[in-house]
């Protein structure tokens, strides 16, 4: 006998265009279709629709606020799909910038002129081209949801125009400059790990979250599988950011040898810290404070740039040595592949777009080479054009 489903219990049905469609009855007796790409994730949506009919949580855009909704989504959407650093950051964007100037607006009645208005009114205040794209971001994505839940038919930041792009100046040192960067950080604390960056380029919340475990100096790899973050004032390791990002990177002798001193510190650091050290705590991570504890990333980058300025050196953010790293293979004839590879990411032209800049050095060899193509005799485009044209009749002559 086939059971009847209660009242609210809610339906599910697959449609015509391949999606999975979840109607659920409202306590005003409307009711209110819900869409997914799979079964799996409609029967999730379900449960969550249910449980917030439960509670008395309107699933109606037409009477939920935008902070409401920005809420349910951070509680039954975002925290299965972000890591958690990513959380605490959509947490504070949503609770500092767009419920202030959104948060009172029914869902329904969002328009893409109000998420404009906001971004404007952001950037009037202070904040850069680079935040104000965050802050759209997020609520496009929370709008997407939306739009899947059948809350609203449109997403209107994604239909709002775009803040400016204002892409960062990014300092890429030529070879001299890479090996006066390495000079710069000789005998220091830090500088396997500088040294690391720069040959490498891992991203900063890997090298700091590396433990000691994950290096290889017999065989010459680090393994890369973890990240270390600062979420709400507190430390902790997270999976790397994707599955091309867990890699095992092959290390160059120079590298290995700056490992095994910097490793040979740290033990004559264990032996004075005694009882106070806390390196088992932190599962034995490879750059850490002198006491075995995680490294700030805000002051490592602060020590790096002193340096620089103790030798003389142009100003350069930590993540620039990523930058430089995936530069300085390209320029050695790394294949693209290689460098995507060994920086860790999911799409080479991120790599080749993004991180791999053409070297000065590399610019000067170019304009040497055309010199020699367009000027064999090292004359004057004049000279070069007036040997080897031939004669226009009558040129010469005077009337």
């Amino acid at each position: 006998m086939t059971r009847r489903r209660a009242n609210n219990e809610g339906s599910i049905r697959k449609r015509p265009d391949g999606r999975w469609e979840v109607r659920i009855s409202l306590p005003d007796g409307k009711r209110r279709s819900l869409y997914a790409k799979t079964q799996r994730e409609a029967l999730k949506r379900k449960a969550v629709a249910l449980a917030d009919v439960e509670r008395g949580v309107a699933l109606s855009g037409d009477q939920v606020t935008v902070e409401a909704f920005l809420l349910s989504w951070l509680r039954d959407s975002a925290t299965q799909r972000v890591q958690p650093r990513t959380l605490a950051s959509y947490e504070g964007k949503i609770r500092h910038h767009l419920n202030p100037a959104l948060g009172n607006i029914k869902l329904s009645k969002l328009t893409p002129q109000q998420v404009e208005r906001m971004m404007r009114d952001e950037m009037a205040a202070g904040a850069s081209a680079g935040s104000v794209a965050h802050y759209r971001s997020v609520l496009r994505n929370a709008l997407n949801a939306a739009q899947r839940w059948g809350l609203v038919s449109r997403n209107v930041a994604a239909l709002a125009t775009p803040a400016p792009k204002v892409s960062p100046e990014i300092r890429v040192p030529s070879v001299d400059e890479a090996l006066a960067i390495l000079e710069a950080v000789r005998a220091d604390r830090l500088e396997a790990l500088f040294t690391v960056a720069l040959a490498l380029g891992l991203r900063q919340s890997e090298a700091l979250g590396l433990g000691w475990t994950g290096v290889d100096l017999d065989n010459a790899t680090i393994r890369i599988d973890r990240s270390l973050q600062r979420i709400n004032r507190a430390y902790a390791f997270t999976p790397v950011k994707s599955a091309n990002s867990r890699r095992t990177i092959p290390l160059p002798p120079p590298v290995v040898a700056s490992l095994r001193a910097h490793r040979a510190r740290q033990l004559e650091e264990r032996i004075k810290a005694g009882p106070a050290w806390t390196g088992a705590q932190w599962q034995d991570l490879v750059f850490a404070d002198e006491a075995g504890g995680p490294l700030s990333g805000f002051h490592v980058t602060k020590r790096f740039r002193r340096l620089l300025a103790t030798a003389g050196l142009p100003d350069m953010r930590y993540h620039d040595l990523r930058h430089a790293a995936a530069s300085l293979m390209s320029a050695q004839g790394i294949a693209a592949r290689t460098v995507m590879e060994t920086l860790g990411h999911s799409d080479i032209g991120v790599t080749m777009n993004v991180y791999t800049h053409v070297l000065p050095d590399a610019q000067r060899d170019a304009a040497a080479r055309m010199g020699r193509a367009l000027w064999p005799n090292g004359g004057s485009l004049g000279s070069e054009l007036g040997s080897n044209r031939p004669a226009i009749e009558g040129e010469g002559q005077h009337s």
